[in-house]
């Protein structure tokens, strides 16, 4: 079973029980880390954050006959543009091993 979820308000606990900073301190500057993220990728840039990865915008091509698959209804999808996170190569290498030794899907 997979492990529980992580979310920003555990973060924030964590961050705050580490490193003894204010908690509404910390949401702030998350929550502005966030906005310029996103402002980036409306702006159509490239978000680098070395040693962790890359966010960025592609280009999905639309089409005349795609499926919606909740209700199998034939649509037409405009070309959209879609948020992509590269994983960078420390990030790769830190987590390469982390499930060694679970039992796969295929045991």
């Amino acid at each position: 079973m997979a492990e529980p979820k992580l979310t920003k308000a555990a973060i924030i606990e964590n961050l705050h029980e580490k490193h003894g900073l204010n908690r509404s301190d910390i949401h702030t500057i998350i929550d502005a880390f966030f906005e310029e993220v996103k402002t980036g990728l409306k702006n159509d840039q490239v978000i680098e954050l070395r040693g962790f990865g890359t966010f960025e915008v592609r280009t999905r091509k639309g089409r005349e006959r795609a499926r919606n698959p909740k209700t199998g209804a034939i649509v037409a999808v405009e070309t959209h543009g879609v948020a992509i996170f590269r994983p960078g190569k420390e990030l790769k290498d830190y987590v390469w091993n982390l499930r060694e030794n679970k039992p796969s899907l295929t045991d």
